[in-house]
């Protein structure tokens, strides 16, 4: 069974890279959608922070067929395949339910999000620009993203004020992202993705209530501090 993995890896990878072009376009949830109408939520990034998908999208690809044509037989790739699948699988989809179903498309990236950290976890060191970087890019991104519609959720059912929500957001993202960077330092494309998303937060609230802007600066300090540890250690290992 375990030989097949690596196409369903590429099918998956395929079907989600598609899944754009077959749904309609996704600016966000629909603000109807909630009880509390969710227009521009804090949480949410600026519009232009999303482009990161596109460079997502290209290193997944490459990543796929690299796993068909260049590392099928590698042990070190097969325990990242099965968490992969479980992953893209699913998430060529997540466009789709999210324009109906804010709720369920939470849970579903949320979904997401786990496996893909699964497979961080699992990606060979040594094998960093076709399988750990792509990996770790993809689930940074969904780092933020996932927190993004956690955000958007707890304003929109009245849990918290949009602003407060989008700080509990923030919060639970940062802590989770400190915690991968702890246990993989060297991971540093995760915490680009995960800095990247929050300086589209930070962008988007410079106009706002100053609780949402400092937050963010706060929870950028904390990562890029953690993500100069990774530096410093890697640098520390070359000169070794």
């Amino acid at each position: 069974m375990t030989r097949y993995l690596p196409f369903l890896t590429l099918i998956a990878t395929a079907a989600f890279l598609v899944s754009p072009y077959v749904t309609d376009p996704f600016t966000g949830f629909d603000p109807t959608r909630f009880p509390v109408p969710q227009i521009d939520p804090p949480v949410q990034p600026a519009g232009y922070a999303f482009a990161i998908w596109g460079l997502i999208y290209l290193w997944l690809a490459v990543m796929a067929l690299a796993g068909v044509f260049l590392r099928r037989d590698d042990p070190a790739w097969r325990p990242v395949h099965l968490p992969l699948i479980l992953s893209l699988g699913p998430g060529a989809a997540w466009l789709w339910v999210a324009g109906v179903a804010p709720l369920e498309a939470t849970a579903l990236i949320f979904w997401m999000l786990g496996c893909a950290l699964w497979a961080l976890l699992r990606a060979p060191v040594q094998d960093r620009w076709l399988l750990q970087a792509p990996v770790g890019l993809y689930a940074g991104w969904l780092t933020a993203a996932a927190h993004v519609s956690l955000g958007v959720a707890l304003g929109g059912y009245g849990v918290f004020v949009p602003e407060i929500a989008a700080v509990v957001a923030l919060g639970l993202a940062v802590a989770l992202a400190l915690a991968v960077l702890w246990l993989r330092p060297h991971v540093l494309e995760y915490g680009a993705a995960v800095l990247w998303a929050l300086v589209g937060v930070l962008v988007a609230n410079l106009d706002k209530a100053l609780l949402v802007p400092a937050a963010t600066v706060v929870a950028m300090v904390l990562v890029a501090l953690v993500v100069g540890r990774g530096l410093w250690a890697g640098q520390r290992a070359r000169g070794l």
